[in-house]
């Protein structure tokens, strides 16, 4: 008995905030975008089936519905063409802009000008630097960092206007292509995912009255469902335009990117992965013949090991168990690195936009020096007698650079840090000579590598986190493999591959999308039970220590993310637990004064409307009203004097698409809204466009199970509805912000939040 009174008495203990009626959600309506905070709101995924919506349908003939259909095959058609182009134009402008740079530092270093090789190639690196730092401390600081998070993100639900802005897409491209030819440690993949993302949400915006783009087809992409599998198409198009992984780029979006999957948009992301693939095959042949300046073959990154069959033996398989869990450790510490800078930088970013471009010239001095300076610390080795390329290398690139080195010797450092990232990943792949670097080169360039990788993510620049990372994995597999190489079976090359594929594993914890990714970019099938073992290992050493660090970094945004399992303490409440205040609430026919006060009172996005007498015998809940329907019906200004139903009036003004989600956030605001003092005694009907088939749960729901229906169903507001008869018709709506740990906890502190 007294084990059951206590426990009485702790559920009493729980349920004694509901009595609080002004209980209110204080979590953070702010996040950090890229490098810059702005609101956030959540998006509408839920289907509005109000009066207009239902009239629209009936209405519409199968000759739309196919005009619909076809219109969405040809937005992801042009999708992966538009990703394609620029991914190649991405590549053609780096690849010219940093082989100019190389081949400038490479002339002077022949002639023994090296303090002039210096400043040409530390100068060079700076204004490139300036000018992506520029673009992006000033005209979209959401271009700042990889942009996977934000998308991840987005399509999990958060919205915020400058995540896919065209500014945010112009600055991306950009500010990659200076970034990364400056010379920094940093990938242009995760911005291309970033791009990929922009060029989607441009295209699916349902058109532009700015613009004069309003064909009738274009306006049945104004919803944010549609625009969702258009995204997560555009996110997997930039996987395939960065890594030239097609099948990689859709595994991808479905492991790490989207939140909702369905069998109908895997055969729109596998469309349009592959036309990227054959774009770029096409303008990777045009390209041959030296028809784009410094760009090669080889520009697009595809790592070709083929050449070496792998054969292994137990020792083999020893090694790489061991580089699976160097790779968890090394990765769940880089991750931990990655998130205090992220927090540090933040910090500075925040000062304003000059000291972002202040913090973005040090690191870039900084990238320049550690660059120029660490080769000089190593002797130079005599060139192979068996070398398949010119020793020592002429040219921006090549794995033989001379740097201070008398004729016939080569600088193997200066090989790898005086040139593009890929470039120095194709030659710590190669297989053709294994002593071809020292390990004491290697050690120094798996440092450099770590160190740079980790303090250059968060600077205000477009950055990926791939290419550091690979870079760093292949630099201690080879290192692994030139000790082994006497007993070992497997050549350097393939010890390489998989020390990038276990540091890719564990920092960002993707197992199925990263192995076909790295065997599509090394065109190597017989890689793959070696890489899945590889990958399996770091991911599940990684996990005993923190989270993949695109979650770290979503989490430290503050982006109010919803993950696909119920945290353990929320199976302890229940859904009226949590539910915050005040509601407000209007009549099936409100008065305009009083929807007018509440929309200026509050920044609610839902509104219950219910239904009372003399309309209804009893109170009960018709349904839920958008605050941007009620902009649109007020603008319309379809007033009564009286109250009473007026539905068909509206029925015959509007269409659906009058309602419809405008592009880009700019949709109608409070401000634009003119209405007369008389009017604010008028009546307006809401029931055409209320929403009369609301998801809604019981108040004793266990919260857990509300929270994966919250997330499972893409919904933004989630009726909660009292258990007994005699009371209100709905207790609360809750949201995306009351399932968020720091308002649960903050309302029941007591909570063990890993129970």
């Amino acid at each position: 008995m007294e084990r059951n009174g206590s426990a009485i008495e702790d559920r009493d203990m729980i349920r004694e905030p509901l009595l609080l009626k002004s209980r209110v959600n204080t979590t953070s309506q702010i996040a950090i975008v890229g490098a810059n905070v702005c609101p956030i709101e959540s998006l509408d995924y839920e289907i509005l089936e109000n009066d207009l919506f239902k009239q629209d349908w009936r209405s519409r003939k199968k000759v739309q519905i196919l005009q619909y259909v076809v219109l969405k095959w040809a937005l992801v058609l042009l999708i992966g063409l538009a990703t394609g182009l620029v991914g190649f134009f991405n590549n053609i402008a780096v690849e010219n802009i940093a082989g100019f740079k190389l081949l400038l530092t490479g002339n002077l270093m022949i002639k023994q000008s090296y303090y002039l090789a210096f400043a040409s190639f530390v100068g060079c690196n700076v204004a490139l630097a300036t000018c992506a730092a520029v673009l992006c401390a000033y005209i979209a600081p959401a271009a700042a960092g990889s942009g996977i998070p934000e998308v991840k993100a987005y399509l999990n639900g958060v919205d915020a206007h400058s995540i896919l802005a065209p500014s945010t897409l112009f600055v991306k491209i950009f500010g990659s292509i200076f970034g990364v030819s400056a010379g920094f440690v940093v990938g242009k993949e995760g911005p291309m995912v970033h791009t990929g993302a922009c060029i989607a949400n441009l295209l699916g915006q349902g058109g532009s009255r700015k613009y004069h783009l309003t064909w009738k087809w274009l306006r049945y992409f104004k919803n944010d469902r549609d625009r969702r599998d258009l995204i997560t198409c555009g996110a997997a198009a930039g996987v395939a335009a960065a890594f030239r992984a097609p099948v990689g780029g859709v595994l991808f979006a479905l492991e790490e990117a989207a939140s909702w999957w369905r069998s109908a948009l895997l055969w729109r992301t596998f469309f349009t992965t592959a036309v990227v693939a054959v774009v770029l095959k096409g303008l990777i042949e045009y390209c041959k013949d030296g028809r784009c300046g410094l760009f090669g073959e080889g520009g697009l990154i595809m790592f070709n090991i083929n050449n070496s069959v792998p054969s292994y033996n137990t020792i083999d398989l020893l090694a790489i168990i061991l580089l699976g869990v160097i790779g968890g450790i090394f990765g769940s510490i880089y991750n931990y690195f990655v998130d205090k800078v992220l927090r540090t930088y933040s910090i500075i970013n925040e000062r304003g936009p000059g000291f972002r471009v202040l913090l973005v010239i040090i690191i870039s001095i900084l990238t320049s020096c550690c660059a120029f300076g660490v080769p000089w610390l190593v002797q130079c080795i005599p060139c192979p007698d068996n070398a398949k390329e010119e020793c020592p290398s002429k040219g921006r690139s090549g794995s033989y650079k001379s740097f201070q080195c008398p004729p016939g010797h080569y600088n193997d450092l200066a090989s790898l840090l005086l040139t593009t990232n890929d470039d120095a990943i194709k030659s710590l792949f190669s297989s053709l000579n294994t002593n071809e670097f020292r390990i004491a080169s290697l050690v120094f360039f798996f440092f450099a590598m770590y160190f740079l990788g980790i303090i250059t993510y968060g600077i205000a620049i477009p950055s990926g986190l791939f290419i550091p990372v690979i870079l760093a994995g292949a630099s201690y597999g080879r290192l692994v493999g030139r000790l082994l190489s006497p007993i070992a079976n497997l050549d350097c090359g393939l010890f390489s591959l998989l020390g990038a594929a276990s540091f890719l594993g564990g920092t960002m914890r993707m197992t199925v999308s990263l192995c076909v990714i790295l065997l599509e970019l090394t065109n190597n099938l017989l890689m793959l039970p070696l890489m899945m073992l590889v990958l399996l290992i770091s991911k599940t050493v990684a996990d005993c220590f923190n989270k993949g660090v695109y979650d770290q970094i979503v989490t430290m945004k503050g982006l109010p993310f919803l993950e696909a399992h119920a945290e353990p303490y929320m199976r302890h409440l229940v859904a009226g637990d949590v539910v915050s205040g005040p509601l407000i609430t209007f009549s099936g026919v409100e008065k305009v004064g009083n929807i007018l006060h509440s929309l200026r009172m509050t920044s609610h996005n839902g509104f219950p409307v219910i239904d009372e007498p003399p309309i209804t015998d009893a109170p009960e809940l018709c349904g839920l009203v958008l605050r941007s329907h009620l902009l649109v019906l007020l603008k319309g200004k379809v007033f009564t004097r009286h109250r009473r139903l007026s539905g068909t009036e509206t029925l015959k003004r509007y269409h659906a698409f009058d309602f419809a989600k405008a592009g880009s956030g700019k949709g109608l605001k409070l401000e634009d809204l003119e209405i007369e003092p008389e009017e604010m005694e008028m009546y307006v009907d809401l029931h055409p466009i209320t929403n009369t088939s609301p998801y809604t749960v019981v108040e004793t729901m266990s919260l857990a199970k509300a929270a994966v229906a919250f997330r499972e169903l893409g919904l933004r507001h989630l009726c909660v509805v009292p258990k007994t008869p005699g009371r209100p018709p709905i207790v609360g709506i809750l949201t995306r912000h009351d399932f968020m740990p720091e308002h649960i906890l903050g309302l029941y502190p007591h909570i063990d939040p890993h129970k």
